[in-house]
């Protein structure tokens, strides 16, 4: 079943790999069945290299059992599954435990925008989450993590800010489509580097202004987006 977005899927985790965004068995890309009833996802602890469509495993949206798949899912797949019931938008999501990105995840910080590089792609600072607490850690953890997601996104539009740090853990990502969700993963640990360095010419370098924020961000995204070219979106 899926076989489609199996495959679609497999390329997503190859390309994090092969993006420099995972090393090891690290990191994992799903993506949401088109009634939105399975979401297929990376296996876990499985080696990028070699890995096929076939070793993709099918889970369901409902209650995150495996429906199909001869390998366990990845650890994460009940923080993919809550991301899906609350950012209805979301087709494709990816995580990785990318160097700068990761570096402000751990200092649990967000990281600031600070040119217009930035916000061609975020409405304001890639967000973080707050820290988890220790019954939070103890319990349901997964499920706890896609929920301190859910929590920092209160009045917030998902496609608007497109991924989140998640406080002393690392990067989640998202898009329309896991090809998306890869994309977005890359820009966000590119801008975590890019802040990284900006910040070591300038401690004090100030955000970028609003004006420019809306300029840049809406010019791409959004119904009155002038970037691109006519039917192939933003």
């Amino acid at each position: 079943m899926l076989e489609k977005l199996k495959e679609r899927v497999c390329e997503a985790n190859l390309e994090l790999f092969r993006q420099g965004l995972v090393i090891q068995t690290f990191g994992n890309v799903s993506g949401i069945s088109e009634d939105r009833e399975h979401v297929v996802i990376k296996p876990s602890g499985v080696d990028y290299e070699g890995m096929l469509p076939d070793d993709m495993v099918v889970v369901s949206t409902a209650k995150g059992e495996v429906v199909e798949g001869k390998l366990n899912p990845s650890s994460d797949t009940r923080t993919h599954l809550k991301l899906y019931h609350r950012f209805p938008g979301v087709g494709g999501v990816a995580h990785t435990h990318s160097l700068y990105a990761t570096a402000w995840a751990q200092a649990q910080r967000e990281i600031p925008c600070l040119g217009t590089t930035h916000a061609d792609h975020f409405h304001g600072p890639v967000p973080c989450t707050r820290a988890m607490t220790s019954d939070e850690i103890a319990g349901d953890y997964e499920v706890n993590i896609g929920a301190v997601i859910a929590e920092r996104f209160r009045g917030m539009n998902p496609m608007h800010f497109p991924g989140v740090l998640v406080a002393a853990h690392g990067p989640f990502a998202w898009g329309k489509t896991p090809e998306d969700a890869v994309k977005t993963a890359f820009i966000i640990e590119y801008l975590a580097g890019l802040a990284s360095e900006t910040l070591r010419i300038d401690p004090d370098v100030p955000p970028l202004s609003d004006a420019q924020l809306d300029k840049h961000f809406f010019r791409k995204h959004g119904p009155a987006a002038t970037y691109g070219q006519e039917g192939q979106g933003t």
